[in-house]
């Protein structure tokens, strides 16, 4: 079973370079690799791909040796570990705001003894039916994640017990949708206090945690403060940068009298 970058740099206390896709772009995949990124979040919550784009997409990530961390628009059993079989390295859940919810997660994509996952051994992970089931079983809870993400006030209240969960192997602030709740909800709270309280919950209990970070700047004051799952960078962004500028220079070009 193939290693997962983002386990193997969490284990030793490192930074994991994380990128965004929300779109069907296979080459974005190798792009990524080349680059130095460890992991990918593929964000299937607010894009839509059909099955066959993500286990096309997931099998690019195998040939270019880079992880594929999969945000899925469902919380159904059977599909949260199908694609896990079809290659992933890991599932992020939006929205989990009770440790209740954080152990169904865990038990649906682990393995017994931490969780209750189905068995099947003839997905990619398994190397189609080519690895012994025992192996296949260790390997898979051992290098693929389960990271849940605090993006409420009630999650931030319960993040010590969600933390302390077996099976959740990373806690991701989802800043936009937290402040969104905070500003409606519970104004007396602050997004860098929800953020120490989660940075302190995975301190605490052993589990790596992250956030996005726009900026340069942002990412050293993350990774300062023990975040280990750093996303910069992604196919929005860059496209729309890369337009920006090329549309600038076309301005300049036309003020400077080169073009009508």
């Amino acid at each position: 079973m193939r290693r997962s970058k983002t386990l193997a740099r969490i284990r030793d206390g490192q930074v994991v370079r994380m990128c965004a896709l929300g779109h069907y772009i296979p080459s974005f995949i190798k792009h990524a690799a080349v680059y130095g990124y460890d992991c990918i979040w593929l964000d299937l919550e607010h894009r839509f791909m059909d099955d066959r784009e993500v286990q096309a997409l997931l099998a690019y990530s195998h040939l270019c040796d880079i992880d594929i961390m999969v945000r899925p628009s469902t919380r159904e059993r059977a599909r949260l570990y199908r694609y896990l079989e079809d290659g992933a390295a890991g599932i992020m859940i939006p929205h989990v705001s009770t440790p209740e919810e954080a152990l169904a997660l865990a038990q649906a994509v682990k393995f017994p003894p931490i969780g209750n996952r189905g068995l099947d051994g003839a997905g990619l992970d398994a190397d189609f039916y080519h690895q012994p089931t025992g192996e296949y079983v260790d390997a898979a809870n051992r290098e693929t994640f389960l990271v849940v993400q605090i993006e409420t006030p009630l999650a931030v209240q319960n993040v010590g017990a969600i933390a302390a969960t077996p099976g959740v192997d990373g806690l991701f602030l989802g800043p936009a949708d937290l402040s969104l709740r905070i500003q409606k909800e519970r104004p007396d709270l602050t997004l860098d206090g929800c953020r120490k309280a989660v940075a302190e919950a995975a301190r605490k209990h052993h589990k790596a945690w992250g956030q996005p970070a726009p900026s340069r700047e942002m990412a050293g004051e993350f990774a300062k403060a023990g975040a280990q799952l750093l996303v910069r960078g992604g196919d929005y962004g860059a496209i729309m940068t890369h337009l920006r500028e090329c549309s600038n220079e076309f301005a300049e070009l036309s003020m400077s009298g080169v073009i009508a």
